[in-house]
Parts: C-alpha cells; sequence; structure tokens
C-alpha cells in the first residue's frame, strides 16, 4: 500500500495514524517532493473511478493563477488537467491512498481510509 501525503495536511496525518494504529504495511511517499508523473496519475484516476478535475484543489493559488476553474472538463481537457497536477503537485488532492488489492481511495475521511484496511 502507498499514501500520498503532505506532512503539512491535518487529513494525511490523521490517515497515517489510522493506517499505522490498525498495523498497515505500507509506504510514505511525500508527494510534493517526488511528484508523481502524468501517466501514475492517470493510473490513480483510473483506479478512483474519477477525471482530474475531481482531485484537483482549485482554492489553492496556482490553481487561481492558472485559472483551472475556467478549464473545461471533457474527456478532450482530460490531459491539460493531468498535465497541470504533474508539473504542479500541490493542486493534486491528499491524502491518497492505493491498496495492493487495486483499492485507491482519496483518503479524506475516517470511512475512505477504513475501506483500504
Amino acid at each position: 500500500m502507498e499514501i500520498w501525503v503532505n506532512p503539512a495536511c491535518s487529513k494525511c496525518r490523521s490517515a497515517v495514524k489510522m493506517l499505522d494504529e490498525a498495523g498497515a504495511d505500507y509506504t510514505i511517499r511525500r508527494y510534493l517532493e517526488e511528484p508523481p508523473t502524468a501517466q501514475e496519475l492517470g493510473d490513480v484516476l483510473t483506479r478512483l473511478g474519477l477525471e482530474p478535475w475531481d482531485i484537483v484543489r482549485t482554492a489553492e493559488p496556482v490553481a487561481k493563477e492558472l485559472d483551472v476553474k475556467s478549464w473545461g472538463r471533457t474527456p478532450a481537457d482530460r490531459d491539460r488537467w493531468i498535465e497541470a497536477m504533474a508539473a504542479h503537485p500541490i493542486l493534486i488532492q491528499r491524502p491518497i491512498i492505493t491498496a495492493d488489492d487495486g483499492t485507491t481511495v482519496v483518503g479524506r475521511s475516517e470511512d475512505a481510509v477504513r475501506s483500504v484496511l
């Protein structure tokens, strides 16, 4: 299992604590320091069953600079969103947990984190 975290994020810290308390075997990826590639993001989105705009943090300053709220949300726009997240990983919603069985969640709630245990 791998969890993408920003150590400054309280939701990430809570998810890591839950994994620790459950005795889960996992790897931490500090995705701001080791950003996912566009391919990795595409794979995670497929596993999540979501579109890139579903996991973009639109309130981040860089999102406002890029004006992502005005971007299209069609299949033709998908790569633009993914490339933006790869170039600016702060845009990625967190934490994202990928379990070895293929289960992948955005672990912002206790229920979401429990679902991968």
